[in-house]
């Protein structure tokens, strides 16, 4: 009989051995990223991912609108992008969902520092460079409405031209004068200042637009076939934000020594910081408002823009953040 007991015992565990693996196997989560330090909490999911049977594979993008493609085909399920973007993507046919707001501001419009440019007004008649389709070229054109000021990407056309440049381009064009003024993001914007060929003209927040907000977009297919998965990408993203929120200086080591290989300085990291925060939350006003003024400066030429209430799903978010006490 204690044969029998022993080879059952041996025989159970065995199985158990054999099952775990594929029990514990973690769910893996493709992530489209961008590279600016207020991105920093979306980029840490990826360190605690393993705390909630997540992989997160991370592929880094250009601008957000690089993401949609990825998102149409099936080769991303969660992505980190200005808000416009993903208002654009879905516009497009990408299927996601808004799941969460993850930063705010990052934003800063800065001239060359020859030319002493006080004011959005002061840019009549001037080369302004941008990325096309990111938080900054909305900021941009709400802020050059605002001051009266019409624009073009033609020379001589209208009061300014725009000149659309890649992020990692608009510094060289402000250092080498090829551009008068660059709308930009964060920490590019600060470090062009420290370095001494910049000045701010202003942070773009103060039309009825407000602060941008970074969304955090998720597919629906994950969202409606996968739940659970998707719940524990929420609860992921709020303990990161969370540790960030609570530990600046866990924050700060992230950003400049993973991010950026210790190619962003302490001062700078604060700077750029000052003008941007890590950030749980968006809500269904801010999007739709986002929207129409997409849709009112030309932002994305929808012909049929998206409805905020239609795909802004915040309950895994407001779960995730009772669960982990996030205010």
């Amino acid at each position: 009989m204690k044969k029998i007991f022993r080879a059952a015992a041996l025989a159970l565990g065995a199985a158990l051995l054999i099952a775990a693996p594929a029990a514990l196997a973690q769910d893996v989560v493709r992530l489209g990223n961008l590279k600016f330090a207020h991105y920093g909490a979306v980029w840490y999911m990826k360190e605690i991912a393993p705390k909630y049977n997540l992989k997160i594979d991370e592929k880094i993008f250009a601008k957000g609108l690089d993401i949609v493609p990825g998102i149409i085909a099936g080769e991303i399920d969660i992505a980190a992008s200005a808000l416009d973007a993903a208002v654009a993507g879905r516009a497009a046919g990408a299927s996601v969902y808004v799941v969460a707001g993850f930063a705010k501001g990052g934003v800063r419009i800065v001239g060359r520092a020859d030319l002493a440019l006080k004011s959005v007004a002061s840019l009549k008649g001037k080369k302004v460079g941008v990325p096309r389709g990111g938080a900054q070229e909305l900021a941009l054109l709400v802020e050059l409405q605002k001051a009266g000021l019409t624009w073009s990407d033609k020379p001589g056309e209208k009061d300014v031209q725009i000149v659309y440049l890649a992020y990692a381009d608009l510094n060289q064009a402000l250092l080498g004068k090829n551009v008068d003024a660059i709308c930009q993001s964060e920490p590019q914007a600060t470090q062009a200042i420290s370095k001494g060929f910049a000045a701010e003209i202003v942070k773009p927040y103060d039309t009825p637009m407000g602060e941008p907000v970074r969304a955090l977009v998720m597919t629906s297919k994950m969202y409606v076939e996968k739940p659970d998965v998707a719940a524990r990408v929420l609860k992921c993203f709020v303990d990161a934000t969370k540790s960030f929120l609570a530990n600046p200086a866990l924050a700060e080591k992230y950003v400049r020594e993973n991010m950026f290989k210790g190619q962003l300085t302490a001062e700078e990291y604060k700077d750029a910081m000052s003008n941007a925060a890590f950030t749980y939350d968006i809500t269904v006003e801010h999007v739709q408002v986002t929207t129409d003024f997409m849709q009112k400066v030309g932002v994305g030429k929808m012909a049929n823009p998206p409805v905020a209430r239609d795909w802004v799903k915040l309950d895994f978010l407001q779960r995730a953040k009772k669960e982990l006490g996030a205010k």
